[in-house]
């Protein structure tokens, strides 16, 4: 047996673990009168992001979300709906991401991402229990209480935490994404899951802003053992609010020379007959090194890119 081979072997176990788990995810969803959808992986424009690249796939692009479908089936008239499936994002590789990775996502229509809270505790306890670990887990040799309600803390609670300034003065900065990651992201989740909501509104993405402070974002991030798992949102229904958030990621892009991507016409089209609906992406890779107590992503998949 050569090293690849001896490699590929030793992940049996993992292997085991994370299927386990996914079936464990699918049959909650179900077990919840959700229907699972697939839609396609080759898509004529992505949700322009200032910071989420797509692949190419000649004059189209791999998907980097399966949201702007999903949400087409939402306005359609699905009220729940999941899938599970694989998405792209050119440049992203280290210990927590890969360029080719497995996502989750689920909507609700007529509800908001305070749902979607309830939905993360539910699906994580009844997975730890269907693979025998119980109301916690063992996370690099400390114990994470699953036992619900997990703690909610909004943005500005965490910077006035952890962070030696403000949240205001981190954006002004543009140091949001770097205080977040060294300062606030380590103490998260550490002795039980932490949802962490109440964005500012400039870091809202396809998320509605708060009727009574449109100052923030009905969106927050799961983190278990200080590794984010899942970004939910009360979904913005607006269509002239969200073409001009894409104009301005696209002026983003433009003004740090990446590529710009064509307007999701057909999404945005649909965007009006959207119900009110919450939805969130939560990493299937990312849940598995939570469960198998690994530290590097490459562990929990039977092939990462360079033994390709």
């Amino acid at each position: 047996m050569d090293d690849e081979e001896w490699r590929l072997s030793a992940k049996g176990d993992t292997l085991k673990l994370r299927a386990t788990m996914i079936r464990a995810v699918r049959r909650f969803f179900l077990d919840r009168d959700f229907l699972e959808i697939e839609t396609p992986l080759r898509i004529p424009a992505p949700a322009p992001e200032s910071h989420i690249d797509a692949v190419a796939s000649g004059d189209w692009f791999l998907q980097t979300s399966p949201e702007l479908c999903m949400k087409r089936l939402l306005a359609a008239g699905y009220p729940k709906i999941f899938q599970i499936c694989r998405c792209f994002r050119a440049g992203e590789r280290g210990s927590r991401h890969l360029p080719e990775f497995t996502m989750l996502e689920w909507y609700r229509a007529q509800t908001d991402y305070r749902m979607l809270m309830e939905d993360c505790e539910a699906l994580i306890v009844r997975v730890a229990a269907k693979l025998g670990l119980g109301g916690a887990l063992s996370r690099q040799g400390r114990r994470i209480d699953l036992t619900p309600p997990w703690e909610r803390i909004t943005v500005r609670e965490a910077f006035a935490r952890y962070a030696s300034v403000s949240v205001e003065e981190a954006l002004s900065r543009n140091r949001f994404d770097e205080i977040m990651v060294s300062a606030i992201e380590p103490r998260l989740g550490c002795e039980h899951p932490v949802f962490l909501y109440e964005y500012p509104a400039a870091l809202g993405a396809l998320a509605r802003v708060k009727p009574d402070d449109p100052g923030l974002a009905e969106r927050f991030e799961l983190y278990i053992a200080s590794l984010e798992l899942a970004n939910a949102f009360s979904e913005l229904t607006d269509a002239a609010e969200q073409r001009w958030r894409f104009e301005e990621a696209a002026r983003d892009r433009s003004r740090n020379n990446l590529p710009v991507y064509p307007m999701p016409e057909r999404f945005l089209a649909a965007l009006s007959r959207m119900p009110p609906s919450a939805g969130i992406a939560l990493g299937v890779d990312r849940l598995a090194m939570i469960f198998a107590d690994e530290s590097e992503i490459d562990a929990v998949v039977a092939f990462p890119p360079e033994l390709l």
